[in-house]
């Protein structure tokens, strides 16, 4: 079993949109550090995306889940919608969040919503669908967008298991800027879903140290678990590296005292 220290980092894993916390569970097999997947409301499936829930209401959710952890330190992973909603998870946990990595996620400017990071024509697209039909695409978008290399078993799963989120968690303004902390972008080169362009436009407002291509598409934690997961421990140790030097000066203080 693994032992968890004062000093171990784990990982908070946020997912996005119609998902659940199930979909990192490739990932996190064999990762060999702590590992919370964060689950969003609405998840028993009984609720439509006419939900009043607020984007607020989605951080409350999530925000108890990581007060019921006891792991003091981590890193924040999200995907796609769940870098919205992770912007704001580390803002509340700002003294304890030691690092952020955005996975084909979005990242807004200026504290916006969801909706504001994408191209004015699929912005109006988006919001006219949202009012008339809801959150949840037809078969055939998710298909094409979230699942284009996945399996068909695979993709079936997500189609079936597919749950549509209320519509304020893409329309309401994040308010929460980017986290000053080590931060990780990784860019998916064979998304439909959020195509690389796109990609780019949330780099530029991350501001990332790093950027790591991934060649899969929008759902990698299936497609890709084991590369995505070798991402993830390099950027753990670089965490650990970049504290290393800190911790040998103290200690050179202290000898000297």
């Amino acid at each position: 079993m693994h032992k968890h220290t004062n000093e171990e980092i784990g990982f908070v894993f946020v997912h996005g949109a119609g998902l659940g916390s199930q979909i990192w569970s490739s990932v996190v097999k064999g990762l060999d550090h702590p590992a919370l997947l964060l689950e969003f409301p609405l998840r028993d499936n009984s609720a439509d995306s006419g939900s009043s829930l607020t984007l607020e209401d989605y951080v409350v959710h999530m925000k108890k889940q990581v007060n019921e952890w006891s792991i003091p330190r981590f890193v924040i992973v999200a995907h796609s919608l769940g870098g919205v909603l992770a912007l704001r998870l580390a803002s509340e946990f700002a003294d304890r969040v030691a690092g952020f990595v955005a996975i084909g996620a979005a990242i807004p400017k200026n504290g916006g919503s969801f909706v504001s990071v994408l191209p004015f024509p699929k912005r109006m697209i988006m919001s006219a669908i949202m009012r008339r039909w809801g959150t949840k695409p037809p078969e055939s978008v998710i298909r094409a967008g979230l699942c284009n290399d996945l399996s068909e078993d695979q993709t079936t799963e997500i189609v079936k298991a597919f749950i549509p989120e209320a519509v304020r968690v893409y329309t309401d303004r994040v308010d929460a800027g980017v986290p000053l902390v080590p931060k990780l972008y990784v860019k998916l080169t064979e998304d439909k879903e959020f195509h690389p362009s796109l990609q780019n436009k949330m780099i530029a407002n991350l501001s990332p140290q790093s950027v790591q291509h991934l060649q899969a598409g929008h759902l990698p934690m299936i497609s890709s678990p084991d590369h995505l997961r070798q991402l993830l421990r390099s950027f753990l140790n670089s965490l650990d590296e970049s504290r290393r030097p800190a911790a040998q000066s103290f200690n050179a203080r202290e000898q000297r005292t």
